[in-house]
Formats: structure tokens, sequence, C-alpha cells
């Protein structure tokens, strides 16, 4: 099916193709597939993630990060296990108002996170849409035949860690929906871009390859991925939220409106790691941490039984009325 005001093929050939010129096998996106030459004694690693207009961004956001988002999301599930990624395929279903500007400006923006985490794209589909804007990636990477990370590894004992900041995304989609008010300018910008454009652990996934016992990345929110964790790996969690680290925008919310704590714990789209390991790994992660240049925070720990506790300052449990976003 080819656009009413953007032809398919020339949409391909202007915008999409450059973007593929850096694999042999993708054939300048000319073929129904690309053929891969898999690297020898790696196994693949795939994951599919779907951006939608006025769920995950809104008509009014510029296209280069949606883009950018859109790729993002897709490295953040390769990063949660442990993979190296190096391809990705599009598929892009546009409403008849399209125009070549935002493809254009769409397009450049993935040619610049290509350019960061060193992949290309190799093929997928354009189509048109009564409704709103859909998009979808499929990400590829490899880990080696005994290398990658799992949900499914963590023992009672286990400590809990997380990468960045956590809140921040959760936060700006309030933000973008008028939902949360009372912050200043900078904060305000701060929350929006983080929702806008998060940050994939791809090379902190990669170097905590045999010190994490299991990982996930937090797209649904810290206690709803935790138990996700909990479930995969047959344990309990405990988690201090006192430890859960905010960054400066997120605790001057949290100090205007206290309830916003559980958009902390139960907000989604922060898209940082979330892992485990034994408790005598803690200086070879506090060494993986520093090398990545990302900061990790210790948060809780794994224990015998089912489940997410979560612990207030005053060491008493907290209840949420939700642990995580919901799909459906």
């Amino acid at each position: 099916m080819h656009r009413p005001n953007l032809d398919e093929f020339e949409l391909i050939a202007r915008y999409l193709a450059p973007l593929a010129r850096g694999e042999s096998g993708a054939f300048g996106l000319l073929d129904d597939a690309a053929i891969l030459d898999i690297v020898p004694g790696q196994r693949l690693v795939a994951t599919a993630d779907a951006l939608i207009e006025g769920v995950h961004f809104f008509p009014g956001d510029p296209p280069e990060l949606i883009g950018r988002k859109l790729l993002r999301v897709n490295l953040s599930d390769l990063a949660a296990m442990g993979a190296v990624p190096f391809a990705y395929l599009l598929t892009m279903a546009l409403r008849d108002e399209a125009t070549a500007d935002w493809v254009e400006a769409f397009a450049r923006g993935l040619g610049v996170d290509q350019k960061i985490f060193s992949v290309t794209l190799i093929g997928g589909d354009t189509t048109a849409t009564n409704g709103p804007i859909a998009l979808s990636a499929t990400a590829l990477g490899y880990v080696s035949l005994n290398g990658g990370l799992r949900r499914s590894g963590a023992r009672a004992g286990d400590r809990v860690f997380v990468s960045g900041t956590i809140g921040d995304g959760a936060m700006g989609l309030k933000v973008l929906t008028k939902k949360l008010r009372g912050l200043g300018k900078d904060d305000r910008d701060y929350l929006k871009h983080r929702f806008r454009l998060p940050e994939p652990r791809v090379a902190l996934g990669q170097r905590l390859q045999g010190i994490a016992s299991a990982a996930i990345d937090v797209s649904d929110g810290l206690a709803g991925d935790l138990g996700h964790i909990c479930v995969a790996s047959g344990v309990g969690a405990v988690i201090e939220v006192a430890r859960v680290p905010l960054s400066a925008a997120a605790r001057h919310a949290v100090g205007t409106d206290p309830q916003l704590l559980e958009t902390v714990v139960a907000g989604g789209d922060d898209y940082e790691m979330l892992f485990m390991a034994p408790a005598d790994r803690t200086d070879e992660i506090v060494t993986v941490a520093s090398e990545s240049g990302v900061p990790v925070t210790e948060i809780g720990s794994v224990e015998i039984g089912q489940g997410v506790t979560l612990l207030g300052k005053d060491g008493s449990p907290i209840e949420l009325e939700s642990h995580g976003y919901k799909h459906f």
C-alpha cells in the first residue's frame, strides 16, 4: 500500500534506504527481506516494541525524538539481555496528512542514534492508517553461546540494583498531559525530555553478563517489572523505597506532592536496567558501573517467597493502588 501524499517507493528510497547503507545484506531496501550473516559462535537476540501516537508520543512531539525513542525502547530490551545490537527493522503506519518533512525529520533522528549505538536499518514496511500513527521496530542483537541475561536467574540473598534514576519518564508523561503542576520550567523540561528520549543502558547490560543473576528494563514500572523477575525466578523481593534513586526534578515533584512517590515506584517509561546479583559481586558492579558511565544504586534484596514488598522509611510496608502499567 502506498501513501496518498508520499509515494511508498520514493519514501523508502529518499529517507529510509540511506539508513541501510551499513549492511550489505539489506540490499538497499530493494528486496522483500534482508539476508544476514550471523556472527560465528554467537546467538541471535530479537525484540520488538511499538509506539502509538497519543500513548507513547504526542502529535506535537518533534519527529526526530519520536524516531530516536522508537529505536531506544527496543535497544533497552536488548540491553536487558546483555546483547550487542547490530540491526533493526522498521514498520510505519502513517496517516494521509503525513508530510515529507515529518518523515525526513523522523529518519534523521533514527540516523543520529544509528551512529550512537552502531545499528543499521535492514528492512520493514510502510502502510497507511486512518487512526493514530503507529510505529514499530524489531531490533536484533547477539550474545555469546553461553552469554546473555535472563529474568529467571535471581536467587534468595541476591541484592537488587537499578541504573540511573527512576520515575522521570512517568512524571514527564504527567507534565505533558497537564497532570503535574507546580514545578519550575527547568524541572518540567527535564522530565519531558526523559519521557521523550530514554537512555538504553546497552554498555552496562553487556558488562553485567557473568555478574548479574537476572535483569529486566524498567518499562512498565519498577515494582511491576521487579514482579516479572520474581515470577520468572520463583522468588520474592523487598525494596526500600527511600533508596530508589531520584533525579533533582523528581525529588522536587515528590517534595511538592508526596503521593507522587507511587508514580516513582509504579510508573513506567524509565528504560533503566533493574538487575539482581549476589552480594559478593557488589564491588564488581561498582567497577562496571563506573567504567560504563552509568550510576547504579542498590535498592533492596531477593528473598524466599513471592511478590514484591515495598518498605517505607520507617520499615513498614507500603501498599500501592497499582504495581505498574498494564497494556490491556
